[in-house]
């Protein structure tokens, strides 16, 4: 696959005042200013009428320390360019629109409507609306938690939102008390009577996820649902439909009924030794009443979409993992019954399950408009397409069959097309257009056509195209291989084998973060396999690496790394890996057992699996998985004496998921258990890089800029064979 160079951000050409003639092709990937400074689409809403889109675009503020957002509206038709509709240094986002066009969103913008400070951003994000008649964006909800997770009805006046209140709270206003008192006495402190206390980043509580909602009723302070436009805050009076919830709310995923009248929500249950399981709840906006309507204690239930008609919800089971079973997910329908008028709750129904034989982890599900079927995108060989699933036949037909991923699915209220968000290593996430009937010749059932986007796809600095070996034990592995422009095999390239984290995922999307242009822009070709654990490729690969991480999925790696190197335009002289996350483990792992490579950079990574068990945020879960035995056999740490290879260690103190005390525990056994120890003067080649306040992804911009900077210079040192690197400033 050959990427089209069009000029975009950051290309320039660049002359050698030496040789007047020579020119150097550089992109935006060769300067890490450009780069961090390159906007950044995601998310995607449809209007009702199907006549606006709306994205959000991130970029850095005036001195590229924050990113923040703003909406943008995309034209269907690609009639017209992008428009941006929302502008502040606070930022905008959760966009939503109401049945009359009306657009909501959520900011902590300031309130020009407030008695005073009204140039003070707000402590937390408020419900804003855009008139889609014209006019300026006012506040219509504020909640001392703030708010987040906005929910429209398609045909109702309706809202449903979440914002969190503190467990003696039984009013906004009490909750707003509870907040100042423990602001005005500085107490921050915890009283957790549950599991887990905190969650990839950040503690959790003293806060409680609550849902709180609001309908238009005959009768109500509200005409029209239009007019919430000139609202105050007072007069959008939301109910609060959950009091009390605990911590069943968390990370709760949610759909709101065509008609407003109600939402199907997933809901914790405890369980023993600080595990939990999520069963579907129906909780109705008028009477907050509470009804389970599918609970199954063998699995996981999330993801619930409503039918358009309001009486079916199609979610996904997650079955329950044992140490020898891999987790499976599967597509499900449940009717639903309506809680009888003596308000007894409504009996549950028989589910069933959809596409039983299509063995593919399914997401972003959507609903066709007249319920006969769902749209839904499922990882699939390294790309995630976007397939039709008929309701009537329970058969699945693949809609797109190009290299990339899709998300986002918003489709049109004719069902002539759906629009989506469209990723790949060829391009970050842009806003397409795809063809549901066939219109004629040039626009068949599929067809893609790409909309006007806020900004163009950036130029990239090489090609990208595909790997696959067999493993010993018969299994396809298949990887993308990004190749830097002008390598070949009279200039073969050095290797970079870059390992993908979860581990049940897939190298099949863009990501700004772990982004194998920067590598490429250096001279690199990036491989980014997918071995054994890997979605896309079906259950039984999955299951081969279940409680195995040191077995198939470390020898896939080997295999396809074989069968890089073989080729005339790889270096096999010069190869280096690295990885995040689970990837981080098995580059501790490939370190352990292996001298093959130059060096190895390990980020978030795990080391001592009997010591991050207990320790990540939710233990309960990698216990399903890792015994005491898998973490006796598999753990990095137990091969410390064997590492011979300089290792780059990089860790975030604010990382809860992969605990600090995973690099810090592995920083000071290279330093005396491995064969590179620190000398009599404390001098080695291995290097830690770490973060006092980054997570398990160091998000900050300049933050992430220093991260590439020491990443392609410890790797030049040690791959290139050129000199030490100079430290960036900012190092200090």
């Amino acid at each position: 696959m050959q990427p089209t160079h069009e000029s975009g951000p950051g290309l320039r050409l660049v002359t050698d005042d030496s040789t007047a003639d020579a020119l150097t092709l550089t992109t935006s990937f060769h300067d890490l200013d450009e780069y961090v400074a390159l906007p950044r689409m995601s998310g995607l809403v449809l209007s009702p009428d199907g006549s606006r889109l709306v994205t959000q675009v991130a970029t850095v503020n005036h001195d590229a320390t924050k990113v923040h957002t703003a909406l943008w509206e995309v034209y269907p038709t690609r009639a017209r360019p992008a428009r941006r509709l929302t502008r502040s240094s606070q930022g905008e986002s959760g966009a939503a629109f109401t049945p009359d066009g009306d657009l909501l969103f959520t900011s902590s913008r300031p309130n020009a409507d407030a008695t005073d400070d009204a140039e003070k951003p707000l402590d937390k994000p408020a419900l804003w609306v855009l008139p889609a008649g014209g006019g300026e964006a006012r506040i219509v909800a504020t909640r001392p938690g703030g708010v987040r997770g906005v929910r429209t009805a398609r045909s109702s006046a309706a809202v449903v939102f979440a914002t969190d209140m503190l467990p003696g709270a039984t009013s906004g206003t009490d909750d707003d008390r509870l907040r100042k008192l423990r602001k005005d006495t500085k107490v921050s402190a915890i009283l957790h009577d549950g599991y887990p206390v905190r969650f990839w980043d950040h503690d959790l509580g003293p806060d409680q996820p609550h849902l709180l909602g609001w309908h238009f009723k005959p009768g109500d302070d509200v005409a029209r649902s239009v007019e919430v436009a000139s609202l105050s805050v007072e007069h959008l009076k939301v109910s609060d439909l959950t009091p009390q919830p605990g911590h069943a709310l968390r990370e709760a995923e949610y759909d709101f009924s065509p008609d407003g009248t109600f939402v199907v929500s997933t809901w914790r249950v405890a369980q023993a030794a600080g595990a939990f399981r999520t069963v579907l709840v129906r909780i109705d906006i008028d009477s907050q009443q509470r009804t389970v309507i599918v609970d199954d204690p063998d699995a996981d239930l999330d993801s619930p979409v409503i039918s358009p008609d309001g009486r079916a919800v199609a979610y996904v089971r997650e079955s329950i993992s044992t140490p020898d079973t891999a987790p499976r997910r599967t597509l499900h329908l449940v009717p639903l019954a309506a809680p009888s008028e003596d308000g007894a709750p409504a009996k549950q129904q028989r589910t069933h399950q959809i596409a039983a034989h299509w063995d593919r982890w399914t997401t972003c599900h959507q609903w066709l408009p007249d319920g006969s079927g769902l749209l839904v995108v499922a990882d699939q060989d390294g790309r995630a397409p976007v397939f039709h699933v008929d309701l009537a036949s329970d058969q699945v037909t693949q809609l797109t069959h190009d290299d990339y991923t899709y998300s986002d699915l918003q489709v049109a209220p004719d069902a002539s097309v759906v629009y989506a968000m469209r990723a790949s290593y060829l391009a970050p996430a842009h806003p397409v257009r795809i063809h549901l009937v066939d219109e004629d010749e040039h626009r068949t059932r599929g067809t893609v056509t790409v909309l006007r986007a806020p900004a163009p796809p950036p130029t990239l600095p090489g090609t990208l195209t595909e790997v696959r070996t067999t493993a010993e034990d018969g299994h396809e592995v298949r990887g993308w291989l990004a190749l830097p422009d002008g390598s070949g095999p009279e200039n073969p390239a050095p290797l970079l084998l870059w390992i993908h984290g979860g581990p049940l995922g897939s190298w099949n999307t863009w990501s700004w973060r772990w982004n194998p242009w920067l590598m490429v822009a250096q001279g690199y070709a990036v491989l980014m396999p997918d071995p054994a654990l890997s979605t896309g490729y079906g259950q039984e690969f999955i299951q081969r690496g279940w409680g195995r991480w040191g077995a198939e999925p470390y020898t896939d790696l080997i295999a396809i790394t074989d069968a890089t190197v073989a080729r005339e335009d790889i270096d096999e002289s010069r190869t280096a890996a690295m990885g995040g996350s689970f990837g981080g483990y098995m580059a501790n792992w490939v370190a352990g057992q292996t001298d093959r490579f130059q060096a190895v950079v390990t980020h978030a990574s795990l080391w001592a699996l009997d010591q991050f068990g207990p320790t990540t945020d939710v233990a309960f879960y990698w216990a399903r998985e890792m015994t005491a035995e898998m973490a006796e056999r598999y753990s990095p740490h137990r091969n410390v004496g064997n590492i011979k290879t300089p290792m780059l260690v990089v860790h975030g103190d604010k990382d809860y998921r992969v605990p600090v005390g995973e690099g810090l525990r592995l920083w000071y056994e290279l330093l005396s258990s491995s064969q590179l120890p620190a000398d009599d003067e404390g001098r080695t080649p291995h290097r830690f890089l770490y973060f006092p306040d980054e997570n398990h992804w160091v998000l900050s911009p300049q933050h992430a800029k220093v991260w590439y900077q020491v990443v392609t210079g410890f790797l030049a040192q040690h791959v290139l064979g050129e000199d030490a690197p100079i430290l960036p400033d900012t190092l200090g």
